[in-house]
């Protein structure tokens, strides 16, 4: 029986290390390329896929918190509205966009480059 939960502990072990280094392996560049998330008017990163894994999530959501405090920098120095902030480097985002990548166009609907 000691056996048996040795390897169950050894499997359960192996299983986290393999899901935390796919967590650590997905990047933005790869979300993007795998079509996973796209660039949106507003600056911010957009989830693409109607079912997003965690680790699409958790990108998603530390790339906007990065973002937006960024923005809220720039209004802030510059006594700018943040909208305008968050339109304009939506407009560079976008425009930056590599072909095969997704957008968000102005009706709202995801697009490829």
């Amino acid at each position: 029986m000691t056996n048996i939960l040795k390897k169950a502990a050894m499997v359960c072990v192996a299983l986290f290390m393999s899901a935390s280094i796919a967590f650590a392996a997905l990047s933005l560049p790869a979300a993007k390329a795998e079509g996973l998330v796209g660039e949106k008017p507003d600056g911010l990163l957009g989830i693409v896929t109607t079912a997003p894994s965690t680790e699409v999530q958790a990108l998603v959501n530390s790339t906007n918190s990065q973002r937006m405090a960024k923005y809220n920098g720039i209004a802030s120095k510059n006594n700018t509205p943040i909208d305008q902030i968050q339109a304009l480097a939506g407009q560079k985002l976008i425009g930056s966009t590599a072909p095969g990548e997704f957008f968000m166009n102005a009706s709202g609907g995801w697009q490829k480059k």
